[in-house]
């Protein structure tokens, strides 16, 4: 400790008289003197650490204290009194490396913080190992969509049943995030199911797509439930006559793509679900269930899976007679999903629908 006592002349000198650059040089020093040698400090030596440092860090600007926050988050003593310093700093550069980093951190630090702080500070404490469950709270109550979904993402985050059940309600509307809260393995089963009842078909499939085999079957007797709840209250079309209609084209080899887009754009409802049972193979009641449903991604899972494009899948879901209008927003999630689904996990869903009978359709 004989280097760090030699310091403390310079110290007051520094702080009474010396320029921003002398003491950020003197602050780098005396930093690196800690971190040379942190492993062989006892706590009492670190709390001098602590008063030296604590003592220079608000006197120099914010590069310099960035860069001291990125040398001692990770050092496992670092001194407690300067991480809380840095950790509430306002800015994020400075305070980041500390809150995702530093294990001198306690529970109520975080939470104060994250109480007060902006969301840039929530991001950066989300991500943190072990976070406990009275910090995740204030995380899911004050945090942006972004912060909210860092928090879901992060498997080793303790979240409380209110936690989840907030989450789960942030998922609503938000495909990012339920599949995140969806595929916690600590997730309470009935907020799972509602989790998957409100979840749209495509986030449902990802979900099933990526799950154990222990999940995937839950999901399919979830999913199933709800289909026969629905199925109680479908209604039901006559589509012998567009049926026909549309058989007689294939065999004459002029059903495809463009003929089905047409239907769409003609508003000629009967006609466009019989050519989605032909085209895609499904049996025409599923065909009837997935285009009566209020949400549109069914149409982009069997339009994905058989190649067509953007135009053809906007056709059908807006002809859908239960839609009287798409806003632009709707329109845009439509397409965002639409360029995320992949084929093939298009085409195993579409398997699925293609021996599926009418009640287990998703």
């Amino acid at each position: 400790m004989s280097g760090n006592a030699s310091l403390i002349p310079e110290l007051e000198d520094v702080i009474q008289n010396g320029s921003q650059d002398k003491r950020a040089e003197t602050l780098k020093r005396i930093a690196s003197l800690f971190v040379d040698d942190a492993a062989r400090f006892n706590e009492e030596h670190v709390r001098l650490f602590d008063d030296v440092l604590s003592r220079l860090v608000s006197e120099i600007e914010t590069k310099a204290r960035a860069e001291l926050s990125e040398r001692l988050a990770p050092v496992a003593n670092a001194p407690v009194g300067l991480m809380r310093h840095l950790a509430e700093d306002d800015d994020i550069s400075v305070a980041g490396p500390v809150l995702t980093q530093s294990v001198r951190l306690k529970e109520l630090d975080l939470v104060a913080i994250a109480k007060t702080k902006g969301q840039a500070h929530l991001f950066a404490i989300a991500g943190r190992d072990g976070i406990g469950e009275a910090v995740t709270d204030v995380l899911v109550r004050r945090g942006d969509p972004e912060v909210v979904r860092n928090v879901a993402g992060n498997q080793s985050a303790k979240l409380s049943d209110g936690g989840f059940t907030a989450l789960v309600k942030r998922a609503e509307g938000d495909g990012v995030l339920a599949e995140k809260v969806g595929s916690r393995p600590d997730i309470p089963p009935h907020l799972f199911r509602d989790l998957l009842v409100q979840a749209t078909a495509v986030v449902q499939q990802r979900l099933l797509a990526s799950s154990k085999p222990e999940t995937q079957n839950e999901i399919r007797r979830v999913l199933d439930k709800v289909s026969k709840e629905f199925e109680q209250t479908a209604p039901r079309r006559d589509y012998s006559k567009a049926q026909r209609a549309v058989i007689a084209l294939h065999q004459a080899g002029k059903l495809g793509e463009t003929e089905l887009a047409d239907f769409a754009k003609d508003r000629k409802y009967e006609e466009t679900v019989a050519a989605i049972s032909v085209l895609c193979g499904v049996p025409i009641d599923v065909a009837d269930r997935l285009m009566s449903g209020d949400r549109p991604d069914p149409v982009l899972i069997l339009c994905k899976a058989s190649g067509y494009g953007w135009a053809t899948a906007r056709a059908i879901v807006m002809s859908r007679p239960n839609v009287k209008a798409m806003s632009t927003q709707a329109l845009d999630a439509a397409y965002s999903n639409f360029e995320k689904l992949a084929p093939a996990t298009a085409q195993r869903v579409v398997r699925f629908w293609q021996v599926a009978d009418p009640d287990a359709a998703a």
